[in-house]
């Protein structure tokens, strides 16, 4: 096993976290859960524990860090303890419910990215990655304090650069982004001016008048790099989705 390539947060590892994104993540940012399930599963643990421990005084970037790859780790974890399955949806409560141990209590996904959403940075909708394909992409590199703002500008430009993820047609002066810009309209303050900063150079049309944004549905297939995920409709969003909010 490689851990020469040592990510540290002040008494927290981030190295191993690492490694199994650059050996389980494919450069589409689609996980291999069948292979990091025989493979990967003891590293994947051992990194999860040290998180699991009541972390050491952080600067705000490093508990920033810590937290967005806390979130990611616990749901490709999840995943994997349940694969194969076409959803995380098709899991039993897999945002609301706090079963993961993180800084010394137990948290819900939900109330980790509640966590981040109250620093006021709202690249992290960039970076968290609730094993949809219709999340951004997953980063194949921890993040990092010491570049923990270049990493949330890369990888927020990376998600609104995929064409498969948000689409910009300044002949139609219309844009098509993601549903998480309707969800969390509220932290991003001013959506147009957002897609302008951080999306490809030709969504500068955003700042003229008589744009049109509109907001593309999710698909909750699993982001597996298998065939996992890849035929999960709506009705099947739909059936889990409320056997979970009500069962």
């Amino acid at each position: 096993m490689n851990f020469s390539f040592l990510l540290l947060a002040v008494g927290l590892s981030h190295g191993p976290w690492n490694d199994i994104l650059q050996r389980f993540v494919t450069p589409q940012a689609r996980v291999d859960y069948a292979r990091l399930a025989v493979d990967g599963l003891p590293v994947l643990d051992t990194y999860l524990a040290s998180l699991a421990n009541p972390w050491p005084a952080m600067s705000p970037a490093e508990n920033k860090a810590a937290l967005i790859n806390a979130y990611n780790a616990l749901t490709v974890r999840w995943v994997t303890t349940h694969f194969p399955i076409p959803s995380i949806w098709r899991t039993r409560h897999p945002f609301t419910e706090p079963r993961h141990k993180v800084n010394g209590r137990m948290y819900s996904l939900d109330q980790i990215e509640t966590q981040l959403r109250a620093m006021g940075d709202p690249r992290v909708h960039a970076v968290l990655v609730c094993a949809a394909r219709s999340c951004p992409p997953l980063r194949r590199e921890a993040y990092v304090a010491e570049k923990l703002d270049a990493q949330l500008d890369d990888n927020t430009r990376a998600w609104l650069a995929n064409t498969a993820l948000n689409e910009f047609d300044p002949t139609r002066r219309e844009a098509e982004v993601s549903q998480i810009f309707e969800w969390y309209r509220g932290d991003f303050e001013n959506v147009g001016a957002f897609l302008v900063k951080h999306g490809p150079r030709h969504a500068s049309f955003l700042n003229s008048k008589d744009v049109k944004i509109r907001y593309r549905d999710y698909y909750w297939g699993l982001n597996d790099s298998g065939s996992a995920g890849g035929s999960y409709g709506s009705v099947a969003f739909y059936f889990d989705y409320f056997r979970n909010k009500f069962f």
